[in-house]
């Protein structure tokens, strides 16, 4: 379906006052309902944008011609010559103007006007109350002019626009950065202070609506980090939810009614954020970064505060054996796990960036600091008001609601959302600096946003360190993928990837050097089926006729020895075709798609899911149709000779019998084996690299062990009924059948001891994917220690 069509320049939809906040963008005549100014801090000319559109028809606002004649003149106009005579929307189309009017007096000409000198002016402006964002509004602009404002004045002055005032000011980003703080009775809010149950020791820091504190709490005996904020919001009741090793966890909170301010209180993280580490990864040359670089960075921050450094730990000494990339897919697979958890609860956090995230004295990671929203996908209705975080770590659709919400009216923002913030995140502790360029001040959101919308260049990609694992390289560039659909659909299976990048035995099979012999086999997928099966099989089928006809055929009459050599070709001719055909239909999905990836085609996960399971099964199920068959012969060819010859003793049957059941346990064991090993190394990792790791994978993997085993069995049976042959044939009946019996003995030891070596590799590569697909899955595995990562 088509998006509707965007009303004309300098036209609007009939729908009342503008209900959420948009963003700056480059000056222009405004498309819709909403418009917001802002001051270019370069060029001092105001900027325009707009919110998203309402169901109505189109009507002239009369804006456009407003911002073109103060761009011409420069002098204040009537208001009265712009607004449209339709009554039902001259209301919504005064606020856009007032506006408009306001940032070109506050910022431009220095010639201000107040709301309520419009209002005096416009009496129509109090039939109902005031949108709260033109009170925003005019607050903005008067603090962008260097006018003295307390926000408190307009929750007094406004309030019953005072809970919506609050939350713009907070959620803003455009002065997200430059609001400064402001809190109601904020004098004694310092160190060595006491405020209700705390006694607060040191400031950790501040924000723009925010102050954090080390505080001790003298009911429980015990130290907490303490948030002080104004009284807004349901930010306490959403986080109490969150109990995870890897986010802060929140205590409680207490409420001063008589200060107007919230006390979040938490657990205390004393490590430092990842901005510390990123700092530190900049001022190091790279051949000293590495594990020890993240504990380092904590040792120097907990000297900082005075604090002692920790005793050694298993977890210490496990990242400090980390190289570098590996410590980033350490930290990455925690935060990963945490985004799920959050999600499962209905939470985004919407501004992952490294001061968010708090390190224990052991290096573990712990996300802080929720934008909170309390769903798991954001709908935003052409708006920015609902999107927030850092510019430096948004996503696109972020970008793009908050940058151009004409055309961001259908935009859902999700946990895809938080996942591309934590990419940019987790490259910048990679190489040291962001993938992409910082937005330059006063430049439009529609730069970064154009960058992102590139994906990360040959120049980026350049940076990345000489011993980043192409895993990781893989796994952060999804991470990057402009289109939220291409990127890791959740957190778990982003987390199972940055177990796989942490397992040197797993990453290497899901992301071979490039080059290499097994980087390049997966081409040869058909003729290597067809080998692996075919020759086995005529092998046997060799076996079983020479050795049928020298025990039983050569018995027979000449008419009937004819008649089964003609039962033979026939049986042959139609067998080994028809196995072909169905072999290749069964597992046309484990030949056809990981072909297709490799050359850039795209298949839905239900496809790449039955192509995983056919790839993994891809020898299970070519012995499966190869054992169908030779039973088949195992009735077609009695009944032949019940026809051809008029019987044969029973002496003779047990001969035959015997000899099917070894063809058939060559045909079974040896063929699964060969396929499981080449499946196992070169296909099944292509649908891991191109797709998601499920918990459905790691059943399927332990599946395949298990029958692995039940095919060993097979393969060591061969030897022995080819002793038993022997024994049971005895010496009698001639040499040349004890010479083929004998050959089948030692040739049957010589592929079992084959056999045995492909299964202990397909056995130690199938551990390997195992402990990366059942990551996080209730009663799986967990993130790999580096003795697992050493098996």
């Amino acid at each position: 379906m088509d998006p509707p069509a965007r009303p004309a320049s300098d036209e609007t939809v009939i729908g009342g006052p503008p209900t959420e906040l948009g963003p700056p963008t480059e000056l222009g005549p405004p498309t819709e309902l909403g418009v917001r100014t802002e001051l270019g801090q370069d060029t001092g000319t105001p900027s325009t944008t707009t919110t998203g559109p309402s169901a109505g028809f189109v009507v002239d606002t009369g804006v456009g011609r407003l911002v073109a004649d103060w761009e011409d003149s420069g002098v204040p106009s009537d208001l009265r010559d712009y607004l449209p005579d339709t009554d039902a929307v001259r209301r919504a189309a005064l606020v856009e103007l007032i506006m408009v009017d306001l940032a070109y007096r506050w910022l431009r000409v220095g010639r201000p006007k107040r709301i309520a000198d419009y209002c005096l002016e416009f009496p129509e402006l109090l039939a109902e109350p005031l949108p709260p964002e033109l009170v925003y509004e005019e607050y903005r602009v008067r603090r962008l002019s260097g006018a003295e404002v307390d926000p408190n004045d307009y929750v007094a002055e406004f309030p019953y626009q005072a809970d919506r005032f609050d939350w713009l000011r907070e959620h803003d980003p455009r002065t997200a950065g430059a609001e400064q703080l402001s809190l109601p009775g904020s004098d004694d809010l310092a160190a060595g202070h006491r405020l209700d149950d705390f006694d607060l020791v040191t400031e950790l820091g501040r924000g723009a609506f925010a102050r954090v504190f080390l505080a001790r709490q003298r009911s429980m005996q015990r130290w907490v980090a303490l948030k002080i904020s104004r009284n807004v919001g349901t930010e306490a009741q959403t986080l109490a939810q969150l109990d995870h090793p890897y986010i802060v966890r929140v205590f409680d909170q207490r409420v001063l009614e008589d200060r107007q301010l919230r006390m979040l209180f938490m657990e205390y993280v004393s490590g430092g954020t990842l901005l510390d580490v990123v700092r530190r990864v900049r001022d190091a040359p790279p051949e000293s970064w590495g594990g020890q670089l993240l504990l380092d960075s904590i040792d120097r921050t907990l000297a900082r505060k005075g604090e002692m450094r920790p005793a050694e730990s298993g977890v210490r000494t496990e990242i400090a054996a980390l190289s570098w990339p590996e410590t980033v897919a350490w930290i990455g697979l925690r935060l990963a796990e945490a985004l799920e958890y959050a999600r499962e609860h209905g939470v985004l956090h919407r501004d992952i960036k490294p001061a968010n995230v708090l390190l224990t004295v052991e290096g573990v990671p712990k996300l802080a600091d929720f934008n909170v929203s309390s769903s798991d996908v954001v709908s935003v209705p052409g708006a920015a008001g609902s999107v927030a975080g850092s510019v430096a770590y948004m996503s696109p659709e972020q970008l793009a609601a908050a940058s151009a919400p004409a055309s961001a009216a259908a935009a859902r923002i999700d946990t895809r959302s938080d996942i591309y913030s934590l990419g940019v995140m987790l490259w910048e502790l990679l190489t040291g600096s962001r993938p992409f360029a910082d937005a330059k001040a006063g430049e439009s959101l529609e730069v970064p946003l154009a960058q992102r919308r590139r994906g990360v260049d040959e120049e980026m990609l350049a940076r990345l360190p000489a011993d980043c694992p192409a895993a990781l390289r893989r796994v952060l560039l999804r991470s990057l993928e402009p289109d939220p659909d291409d990127r890791w659909s959740d957190g778990r299976k982003l987390a199972r990837q940055f177990a796989l990048c942490l397992d040197p035995h797993a990453r290497d099979l899901v992301d071979p050097r490039p080059g290499t012999v097994r980087a390049r086999l997966w081409r040869w997928a058909l003729p290597v089926l067809l080998a692996a099966i075919g020759i086995p099989n005529v092998l046997a089928a060799g076996y079983n006729y020479y050795y049928n006809k020298e025990l039983i055929i050569s018995t027979l009459s000449a008419e009937a020895q004819q008649h089964l050599e003609q039962v033979h070709l026939v049986i042959a001719a139609l067998a080994f075709p028809l196995g072909a055909v169905l072999i290749v239909a069964w597992c046309r999905l484990a030949l056809t798609v990981p072909r297709g990836l490799r050359k850039g085609q795209t298949y839905d996960g239900a496809v790449l899911g039955r192509a995983r399971a056919a790839t993994l099964n891809l020898g299970h199920r070519t012995v499966v149709v190869s054992f169908a068959l030779w039973v088949v012969a195992g009735v077609a060819y009695p009944v032949a000779l019940q026809i051809a010859a008029g019987g044969i003793p029973l002496r003779a049957y047990t001969h035959l019998l015997a000899s099917l059941a070894v063809c058939g346990a060559v045909a079974v064991a040896y063929p699964y084996f060969i396929l499981t090993y080449y499946s196992v190394r070169c296909l099944y990792p292509i649908l891991l690299s191109h797709g998601e790791i499920r918990s459905g994978d790691g059943r399927d993997i332990r599946a395949q062990r298990r029958l692995g085993t039940r095919y060993l069995a097979v393969a060591a049976s061969v030897p022995l009924i080819g002793v038993a042959g022997l024994s049971f044939v005895g010496a009698d009946r001639g040499g040349a059948v004890n010479v083929t019996v004998r050959v089948l003995c030692l040739g049957g030891i010589a592929a079992f001891i084959g056999v045995y070596q492909l299964f202990r590799r397909i056995e130690s590569d199938l551990r390997a994917l195992s402990r990366v697909a059942t990551l996080g899955v209730p009663g799986g595995g967990q993130p790999p220690s580096t003795s697992q990562r050493n098996v």
